[in-house]
């Protein structure tokens, strides 16, 4: 089987993996959803939305900042567009290769290099992981019987960014004539140069908690609007998971095991099947409704140029040519 093949099966077996794990944790509370569902106090969808939308422009805030240090003039309009862009694109298509687009509009309008576009979503990820984690611990500490598996997400997402930190860190005297590793030492000192300052960390680490606050109140009046009483910690600890496990690129933007860990870890909480697989379902669609919506407003600020720029690296990702 050719790789061009290979790559048709991949992207439609992680389409029907999603499909596949909402579907089972569908079918199994379906006798129980109309209980769920009996009473949904529609006025806590209004927080949920209000907080969902700043969330995406703190995010937009904290990616101009990003791009800033790294030299790119971006404005708040730009950045968020950027960001709502990419996160469309990976609703989309596995492996989080929406990502990749923000380089698109970076270099269209401010001549940024591959390498800092690169470099200005990796600096983004670290702190989304670091801070994730982070809270994902404090909620351990109040939760009893957490189970294994949820210590060792957390753990694992701190171990493997504390090492690709250390590399970050400890490549500054590293030099080499390897076309492919000097571009990766080149992105390092970028990171480094835009991400370590005193400053940098703690406007990251301040803008990324109140990113990760508004996701985790967004769930929190999700479960109100279902007249769900659950402690905020147990919200916190499922929104942790929850992105933790979505950031292993299995399904398109995460659907499916998002909702599988949301509604494991609300049953943990003695939440009913019916009732938790209810919330992370309505909690995830919310999330990427807002989504869509902006990432068609980003297609509108950007111009009718980046369709065909965008389909160019998604095609060239999806559909190589074989290899001889």
């Amino acid at each position: 089987m050719g790789y061009k093949s290979q790559k048709i099966i991949a992207f439609f077996i992680s389409i029907a993996l999603a499909a596949l794990i909402l579907g089972l944790m569908f079918v199994r509370v379906w006798g129980d959803l109309h209980i769920a569902v009996g009473d949904i106090q529609y006025n806590y969808l209004i927080p949920a939305l209000l907080f969902c939308t700043l969330s995406w422009l703190i995010r937009g805030y904290r990616y101009q900042k990003i791009l800033n240090y790294l030299m790119i003039p971006a404005g708040l309009l730009f950045s968020t567009a950027c960001v709502l862009l990419s996160q469309t694109i990976n609703l989309i298509v596995p492996a989080r290769l929406g990502d990749l687009v923000r380089v698109v509009p970076i270099h269209h309008d401010y001549q940024a290099t591959v390498s800092q576009g690169l470099s200005s979503i990796i600096i983004e990820r670290l702190f989304d992981v670091i801070i994730v984690a982070f809270f994902g611990l404090i909620a351990v500490v109040f939760i009893i019987d957490v189970p294994d598996w949820f210590v060792s997400v957390i753990a694992i997402s701190l171990v493997v960014t504390g090492i690709g930190m250390l590399f970050i860190l400890v490549s500054k005297e590293w030099k080499t004539t390897n076309k492919y590793l000097a571009f990766l030492l080149n992105m390092f000192t970028e990171i480094r140069a835009a991400a370590l300052s005193r400053n940098a960390i703690m406007m990251l680490a301040a803008t990324s908690t109140i990113i990760w606050i508004f996701e985790i109140l967004v769930c929190y009046f999700v479960a109100l609007m279902f007249q769900v009483i659950i402690s905020f910690n147990l919200v916190l600890l499922a929104v942790v998971i929850g992105n933790l496990v979505k950031a292993v690129p299995i399904t398109p933007g995460g659907i499916g095991t998002y909702e599988f860990a949301l509604a494991a870890t609300f049953e943990l909480g003695k939440v009913p099947a019916a009732t938790a697989t209810i919330v992370s379902v309505v909690d995830h669609l919310i999330k990427n409704l807002i989504t869509l919506i902006g990432g068609v407003a980003s297609i509108a600020y950007f111009g009718t140029w980046v369709i065909p720029q965008i389909m160019g690296i998604v095609k060239e990702k999806l559909y190589q040519k074989e290899t001889k």
